[in-house]
């Protein structure tokens, strides 16, 4: 993780040197960035090490400044088939929205838009409509923008951040510090992943949810062997669990076939069995989300073990059953004109 440490910071760098024609001294750099000139020598060293066209310039009086020297790199061109698979690879970075990542994707697609232009580019636009990418229930991040670069710049500082958040079953949003791992996208939907000091355990925290995000300048102490992927290895989803439970569920032959065609978790053993039912074995830190998974399939699902999610689900099944039965049915008024 020691290589992605201080990369918003480094990314406003690098987009700072590469704008202004004169070049920037280190103290208007640590200026822009927020930084020491420690940290900004630092990040220069970076550069030139990963091979950047860094140039450096001695004025009157000894003064140095730094720009990126596009001139001493070849022009970057694109075949019209790379421009046009970019072009139409746009809504994946809809996620990023928002951001300085975004803004910058943005200005990258609106000069393939002027070199395709005109009739081709309405072309271009009859390839776009051949594929379409669903997002029921996914975040809108276009006015999260601030909150994820102070997520994103606490994660690479290593340095905590002061959260106001509501949880989806409080009232009230709460504010307190959070040291944050890591982002996951799941679902449509973000996620931050990280320590929570006042409760003293890893917690998820929906981006959605988070009202205010500020970096503090007190640092913390991530631990060397945490991995986001390692961390969520037992999960079926985004809840987290430490638990090692064995499920198996059987699926009738309806939806069997669907079941075997994707990669649910890691973990999973998918049996056939001679009727055409399917046999779906899973090892996971908790049983939250597969419970919600298994009642999507109605009747086509049917838990085997453990008892106790078996129960779950028995419950969940008589509570819905008593909602239909017991309620009457609601009637719509319509509205007069």
């Amino acid at each position: 993780m020691a290589e992605q440490l201080a990369l918003v910071r480094q990314w406003l760098l690098l987009r700072t040197l590469s704008a202004r024609r004169y070049g920037c001294t280190v103290k208007e750099l640590a200026e822009e960035a927020a930084v020491s000139e420690k940290t900004v020598r630092r990040d220069l060293i970076t550069f030139q090490q990963a091979g950047f066209p860094l140039q450096e310039t001695v004025c009157p009086r000894g003064l140095k400044r730094w720009k990126l020297d596009i001139t001493a790199e070849p022009a970057l061109t694109f075949t019209f088939d790379e421009a046009v698979a970019l072009y139409l690879g746009r809504r994946l970075m809809e996620p990023l929205a928002g951001t300085l990542f975004w803004e910058a994707a943005q200005r990258a697609f609106r000069k393939v838009r002027a070199m395709l232009g005109g009739e081709r580019l309405k072309y271009v636009d009859r390839f776009a409509a051949m594929f379409h990418q669903t997002s029921p229930g996914a975040g809108d991040y276009s006015n999260h923008g601030e909150i994820i670069d102070q997520l994103v710049l606490g994660i690479e500082d290593r340095r905590a951040v002061f959260l106001t958040y509501q949880s989806l079953r409080a009232t009230e949003s709460v504010t307190y510090d959070a040291y944050p791992y890591g982002l996951i996208y799941h679902r449509g939907s973000l996620y931050l992943v990280g320590w929570s000091p006042d409760h003293g355990e890893i917690r998820h925290w929906k981006v959605d949810r988070i009202e205010n995000a500020e970096v503090t300048e007190f640092p913390f102490q991530r631990p060397d062997d945490f991995d986001l992927a390692a961390h969520l290895e037992k999960s079926f989803g985004i809840y987290h669990g430490d638990g090692e439970i064995d499920v198996a569920i059987r699926f009738s032959p309806p939806v069997a076939r669907y079941v075997k065609e994707s990669r649910w978790h890691a973990s999973q053993k998918l049996t056939p069995r001679p009727d055409g039912s399917l046999l779906a074995e899973f090892r996971l830190g908790n049983t939250e989300e597969i419970k919600h998974w298994i009642l999507s399939f109605g009747r086509n699902a049917e838990v085997l073990e453990p008892p106790t999610l078996r129960e779950e689900v028995i419950g969940e099944l008589h509570a819905l059953l008593s909602t239909y039965l017991h309620q009457p049915v609601p009637h719509r008024q319509e509205e007069k004109p």
